[in-house]
């Protein structure tokens, strides 16, 4: 496990594709640019030299959403652990990245006194969150509701208590 740095960014692309298919997977620059905000708290999985796993994330604020293909925010004020992206290349599937990711930044935000994490779930990946502990949260804002309708139908806004994560 190391930070997820600029030159993973083909492996990063690469596993995007593999795993979330051309309408997932979100710009080079786009991804560039959040691995260049100070608010980032990025993770890669290594296998040796290779990077078989990544988690996109940073810190925010509640109820703010990321739109798909949009930049991280930079909030003076962070309170909340988003985890915007995390896949699995298929060669690494069930060998355990994704948990070492996801405890490899919560670690980070208990540092920072920072108790709770949120995401978007997509593709059907509900479930999965609900394991890891967390839960759907209705958005109200209308903003936002625009950013959670960027990633289609069946979109969810999930929360999570990083204590209990």
């Amino acid at each position: 496990m190391r930070p997820l740095i600029a030159a993973d960014i083909d492996a990063v692309m690469r596993i995007q594709r593999q795993c979330y298919g051309e309408h997932f997977a979100e710009p080079r620059a786009v991804f560039l640019r959040r691995l260049q905000t100070a608010w980032h708290c990025s993770w890669a999985a290594v296998r040796g030299d290779e990077v078989i796993a990544y988690l996109a994330a940073y810190w925010s604020r509640p109820g703010a959403i990321t739109p798909l293909n949009g930049d991280f925010a930079e909030y003076q004020d962070a309170s909340v652990l988003y985890l915007h992206d995390m896949a699995v290349s298929p060669t690494a599937a069930g060998q355990g990245a994704a948990g070492r990711l996801l405890a490899a930044v919560y670690q980070q935000a208990r540092q920072r006194n920072i108790r709770q994490a949120a995401l978007v779930s997509v593709q059907g990946s509900q479930a999965y969150w609900e394991r890891q502990g967390f839960r759907a949260t209705q958005v109200t804002d209308a903003a936002q509701q625009q950013h959670l309708a960027t990633y289609g139908e069946g979109a969810l806004y999930m929360v999570g208590n990083i204590l209990h994560l």
